[in-house]
């Protein structure tokens, strides 16, 4: 019900709104896509352990889930 709300809000305001799995987002790495629950070191910090990136968790949550939105956009484009 919640998902309906919102994508009529953001249809109202011109927007789109894409629905994205965010399992795991958390535990992904932004840079370079390598996911192990070791990614994340606490709550609030985000260490890769393949490539060295750190970031606050959320940010890098938020990278993950914006780039898997805009791909789903893409696919349904195509």
């Amino acid at each position: 019900m919640f998902l309906g709300i919102l994508a009529h809000k953001a249809e109202s305001a011109g927007r789109e709104l894409i629905s994205v799995d965010p399992r795991n987002t958390s535990r992904t790495c932004a840079q370079c896509g390598h996911m192990a629950k070791e990614n994340r070191a606490t709550q609030a910090e985000f260490a890769c352990m393949a490539c060295g990136h750190t970031a606050h968790a959320d940010v890098n949550a938020a990278i993950n889930i914006l780039g898997a939105g805009l791909a789903l956009r893409e696919a349904a484009a195509a």
